[in-house]
């Protein structure tokens, strides 16, 4: 067994190459346990469930209308998208998941309005964008045709019957049933009718990871208080071509409007669209994680290949003494071993101190341990394979040799 207390002896006599390298590893370990941290926490955020079938569903916004023909635009529209080849559903719904617009409230249970309990995005649409969207219902029932009423005050109906997602009922509800519940958002009074599973609000990103599904669903007739967005169905594999086809169509069938390009759209684009910064900041992290990894095995390499450069002598007298080409493999191992493992020590700090930082300016959970462990065991991993090379080089010297070199 190879003795920890000459190998630290040797470190001692070599304080700054093994402060520099250890240095180098405890860097490598805060970044690495962080952007791993940030890396999942883009990805699970890319992988929202927003609650529609993205797959069958296009978006259409539109502008530059009279507000006060908003009614007669939502009828021609719904007519002339209606007689395209292949649209199977249209209708009028004020925002998409991953789209442009939203409309983001406080709500409370309470009458008197003392205290508000959550923040949540209202969706306001017709009988046709409710089937469109082909939501989950998980309790309680869907709307009737008696439970779409006019649009008051540019917002939505004064008394609503309306859905609300799981984890908005389980947040402002906790452990109870939340049918027949009633809240309020300034004047206005909803009472909860049904419950979805998911319905994600447009911008996702926005909030806290847990209140990314805080939405309602309030069935209305939209009339001139709601227009120039739509929600179009179709089936999957036809949506590109029907899409291609409505957004030809507008012109003819309205053509005092301008087509918002940026909020309209497939929804699986909008989506792809949406995510695009995360990915390109998924990518970002991963090569400056290959590229940091890639320096410190490179530092290692070197260092190794330099004290085994200098120590030929050293090896060559163990040699001639009995030592096996295993025992001089085993004391680079173990060297390289305890160095990293003061990079760890003094990485797990640092990592902290970054992740604080972060949480701050990002707004990012707690960095948990097991980034801390994985990060460790790659760190050791890579010491090991970066130091077998010149480990090997060094057990592989013959004694006659090794003593001959000054």
């Amino acid at each position: 067994m190879m003795q920890i207390r000459p190998i630290l002896t040797a470190l001692r006599r070599h304080r700054i190459a093994t402060f520099l390298i250890a240095l180098e590893i405890a860097l490598a370990c805060a970044v690495l346990c962080n952007a791993c941290f940030l890396i999942v926490n883009r990805i699970h955020a890319m992988r929202i469930v927003s609650g529609v079938d993205e797959n069958s569903l296009a978006y259409l916004s539109l502008d530059g209308y009279d507000q006060d023909r908003a009614n007669d635009l939502n009828a021609r529209i719904v007519a002339g998208i209606s007689a395209i080849p292949g649209v199977r559903a249209v209708g009028v719904l004020n925002a998409m998941p991953f789209g442009d617009e939203y409309r983001m409230n406080g709500i409370t249970i309470d009458p008197a309005h003392q205290r508000y309990n959550q923040v949540i995005n209202t969706y306001t649409g017709d009988a046709a964008s409710l089937r469109a969207l082909n939501l989950h219902l998980v309790a309680g029932r869907m709307p009737t045709s008696d439970d779409y009423r006019p649009i008051a005050n540019g917002f939505v109906p004064k008394d609503s019957l309306v859905l609300v997602t799981r984890s908005l009922a389980d947040a402002v509800w906790p452990g109870q049933d939340p049918l027949g519940k009633d809240f309020w958002c300034i004047d206005f009074h909803f009472r909860v009718i049904g419950v979805i599973d998911h319905f994600s609000i447009p911008d996702p990103e926005s909030r806290a990871v847990t209140a990314r599904d805080f939405s309602a669903f309030v069935p209305s007739i939209p009339g001139n208080e709601q227009g120039g967005n739509y929600v179009v169905q179709a089936d999957p594999r036809e949506l590109p071509h029907v899409f291609r086809d409505v957004m030809l169509a507008i012109p003819k069938i309205a053509p005092e409007v301008v087509v918002d390009h940026d909020g309209s759209g497939l929804v699986s684009d909008l989506r792809e669209r949406y995510f695009r910064n995360d990915r390109a900041m998924v990518g970002v992290l991963l090569g400056v994680i290959a590229a940091l990894m890639l320096v410190t095995a490179l530092g290692i390499v070197g260092l190794a290949s330099f004290w085994v450069q200098q120590r030929r002598k050293q090896i060559g007298i163990r040699r001639a003494i009995g030592a096996t080409r295993g025992d001089i493999l085993r004391y680079f191992q173990t060297e390289n071993f305890l160095i990293v493992t003061m990079g760890i020590v003094f990485g797990v700090l640092l990592a902290y101190a970054l992740n604080l930082l972060l949480m701050k300016a990002y707004e990012v959970t707690h960095l948990p341990a097991a980034y801390l462990a994985t990060s460790a065991i790659v760190l050791w991993l890579l010491g090991q394979l970066a130091v077998l090379g010149p480990a090997l080089r060094a057990a592989a010297v013959p004694p006659v040799v090794a003593t001959r070199s000054v």
